[in-house]
């Protein structure tokens, strides 16, 4: 009896464990399930520009914690068009106040899918690594604010990856926020202030060009701030080997 107590009682805490990442993912799936990616779109911004820009110009504050609380949810279920969101937010708010309501809300979102991540399958996952997981995991962790900021600064990887994957890896909520939180100011202006010319490309029915990052004005000093993140990485390894 005291056997199955037990074996009832892990699998309660198993549960328990893994509710706060299925619900993020319910929460994903229903998102496409119901259609309401069709409000994701640059349709949905020309067809609702108008109330937009006005909660925008009436209500700037309460429009712009709204918009901080609709971007953290988009991050943590992982639903994509997180670039036109910032984007639509330079248009509505400006380059800086965009910048501070799209970096505190993504910051949000991140920090409770990592933190839904590390509680369901975090600790399971490195009782189960091998020794060469185990030795990445160490390597990553005794460096995780260099290598999590250049993760950040650089889109080499889709941003809900680089949201799961320190979760994995034993990194500490303080050094993940720290990381996230000032690894993609860079992205975040640079999207945002595309925003501030977004009116006359809806007018003119075209559409942004979202690959901007990725133009060498742009993305030169990007990877520059990333090698400054590796420097003490690379000095700290030179010097251990000296």
């Amino acid at each position: 009896m005291t056997g199955t107590t037990g074996q009832a009682g892990k699998k309660g805490r198993l549960l328990y464990r893994l509710l706060p990442l299925a619900v993020l993912g319910a929460g994903l799936v229903a998102f496409f399930a119901l259609d309401l990616d069709r409000f994701a779109g640059l349709d949905a911004l020309r067809e609702h520009r108008g109330w937009l820009t006005g909660q925008a110009e009436n209500n700037p504050l309460l429009t712009g914690l709204g918009f901080m609380a609709i971007y953290a949810l988009v991050v943590a279920f992982s639903i994509p068009g997180g670039a036109l969101l910032t984007v639509t937010a330079g248009f509505l708010f400006g380059t800086v106040p965009a910048a501070v309501c799209v970096v505190a809300g993504a910051t949000l979102g991140a920090t409770g899918l990592f933190l839904a991540a590390r509680t369901a399958l975090g600790g399971v996952l490195r009782a189960k690594a091998g020794p060469a997981l185990r030795r990445m995991e160490e390597g990553f962790r005794e460096n995780a604010l260099n290598y999590l900021l250049v993760l950040r600064l650089i889109p080499l990887f889709p941003f809900w990856l680089v949201n799961l994957v320190p979760a994995f890896l034993g990194v500490s909520l303080r050094v993940y926020v720290i990381g996230t939180f000032f690894g993609i100011i860079p992205g975040t202006f640079v999207y945002a202030s595309l925003g501030n010319g977004l009116g006359a490309i809806l007018d003119a029915g075209d559409t942004p060009d979202l690959g901007v990052i990725f133009m060498p004005d742009i993305l030169i000093p990007i990877v520059g701030l990333a090698v400054l993140a590796l420097l003490p990485v690379v000095y700290k390894k030179i010097k251990a080997r000296r």
